[in-house]
């Protein structure tokens, strides 16, 4: 059974034989770390399960630590006499994988780089252990999959500490943005205070569907990288009541860190916060498809249609002059879950008009572009769909006659090119649009190049 989970961040600098004193500028996360430390000790468990995003990471797959025990020290930031030791519990990685494998849930063992322990994991390890804990971990890696997936691994946690008959605590290791100060060693964004207050909402009320349900985009501007463990985190707790409590959250060297308790009080079946989030997510794809203009219409029917039954769609009677009697370059991009899903497009016409070439370019981008696996029929209903109709790229003596969000770039040398849209989220200056074309067209960062600019119009 689950007894309890906590929150918590892994700088390394907690640590006072790596802080050497600046340790004493968090000293209300240090102590609420081992308030919090103290209370899932007092719970008696058998087991800690550790989530932590500096272990094995694949993008589709969830590493469990194998072996039996494991070791790890702090040498990497000049401390390598501070070492910890811990035991892994096997029989339950074994069962974990074999649920997960029954399940589809793509979690394992397989594909180990790292055995040594991880800052990530020994930082509360120490803690627990510091508060009386002398038991074995299991240890496990995030990925880049969905909220859903993470969230469907915690579930099958609870189920294998259910049926080995363990008392488990859960061990959510994560930072929080690492953007909130401009002096900070990653600098600052707007989103990262926005992305630290809503998860000490989250922190301070348990609301777990607003953990699931936070934005794609501002997780990614904030630079954070605890949100995925405690993804797994909530699908562990759930249909449980907690105790939610914030304990501190502190920022004070650019990156937030916050410490929080959910000790479970029993059961609560409205706390099904997975199933909740799956329906929001279906009203919202719901939402946006009853939105979409013709144009993106197309780009759907297109791909829907190429995917289910190999073969290309017919172009509707009924679709407007402009897509019709115009030929145009286009792109068409596609999002699952906030993230990137494809992007392809042609710069300038190709098709006997612009309805042509984005029935061609949506069949691209959902099964040629190379970054990615083709889409799978089971992909299409999350899909979100872009289409940017471009107008003739014009040469431009300086970078100082573009603008990020009104003019897309194309970088040229030679035969070779790179074409970066315009108006790209996490893309703010003219100097990074064109490092970023300038690496798509494999073109170095010395070698002299020509430059165009073009405007899109664009259509969701």
């Amino acid at each position: 059974m689950i007894l309890g989970a906590m929150a918590v961040p892994h700088p390394p600098l907690i640590m006072p034989e790596v802080g050497h004193g600046e340790e004493r500028k968090i000293q209300r996360t240090i102590d609420a770390y081992c308030e919090a430390a103290a209370r899932l000790v007092r719970l008696q468990p058998d087991l800690v399960i550790i989530t932590s995003p500096h272990t094995t990471l694949y993008a589709d797959y969830f590493h469990i630590s194998p072996g039996e025990a494991a070791r790890g020290d702090f040498g990497q930031f000049r401390a390598p006499g501070l070492e910890l030791r811990t035991k892994y519990d096997v029989a339950f990685v074994r069962r974990l994988a074999e649920l997960a494998e029954a399940e589809g849930v793509p979690a394992g063992t397989f594909g180990e780089r790292h055995p040594e322990l991880d800052h990530a994991t020994m930082i509360p390890l120490r803690y627990l252990q510091e508060a009386g804990y002398t038991g074995p971990i299991v240890r496990i890696g995030l990925s880049g999959l969905s909220a859903a997936q993470h969230y469907h691994l915690g579930q099958l946690i609870t189920r294998t500490a259910a049926e080995l008959g363990r008392r488990v605590v859960f061990v959510a290791s994560g930072d929080l943005s690492h953007k909130l100060k401009q002096d900070g060693p990653y600098g600052f964004a707007t989103d990262g205070p926005v992305f630290d207050q809503r998860m000490q909402e989250v922190f301070a009320s348990g609301d777990f569907l607003s953990l699931l349900t936070t934005p794609a985009e501002l997780a990614e501007n904030a630079a954070e990288c605890g949100l995925r463990s405690f993804w797994i985190m909530a699908g562990a707790l759930d249909r449980l009541a907690v105790q939610a409590e914030l304990l501190a959250y502190e920022g004070p060297f650019g990156v937030g860190y916050g410490v929080a308790t959910f000790l479970v009080t029993g059961e609560d079946a409205t706390r099904n916060f997975g199933e909740q989030a799956e329906a929001a997510e279906r009203q919202r794809l719901a939402a946006i498809k009853e939105q979409e203009d013709a144009y993106v219409r197309l780009a759907r029917l297109s791909l829907e249609t190429y995917v289910q039954s190999h073969s290309y769609a017919q172009l509707p009677a009924d679709l407007p002059r402009e897509l019709t009697e115009v030929r145009a370059g286009a792109f068409v991009s596609l999002k699952m879950d906030g993230k990137l899903r494809g992007c392809i497009g042609t710069i300038l016409p190709t098709q006997s008009n612009l309805a042509a070439e984005i029935l061609h370019n949506a069949i691209s981008a959902g099964t040629r572009d190379p970054r990615f696996s083709p889409v799978t029929a089971a992909e299409l209903p999350r899909l979100v769909y872009d289409v940017d109709v471009l107008t003739p790229p014009e040469p431009i003596d300086s970078p100082a006659q573009l603008d990020v969000q009104r003019y897309g770039v194309i970088v040229a040398s030679g035969n070779r090119r790179g074409l970066l849209l315009p108006d790209l989220a996490g893309v703010d200056t003219v100097e990074q649009q064109i490092t970023i074309a300038r690496r798509k067209g494999n073109i170095g960062e010395r070698e002299k190049v020509t430059l165009y600019r073009f405007e899109v119009t664009r259509h969701v």
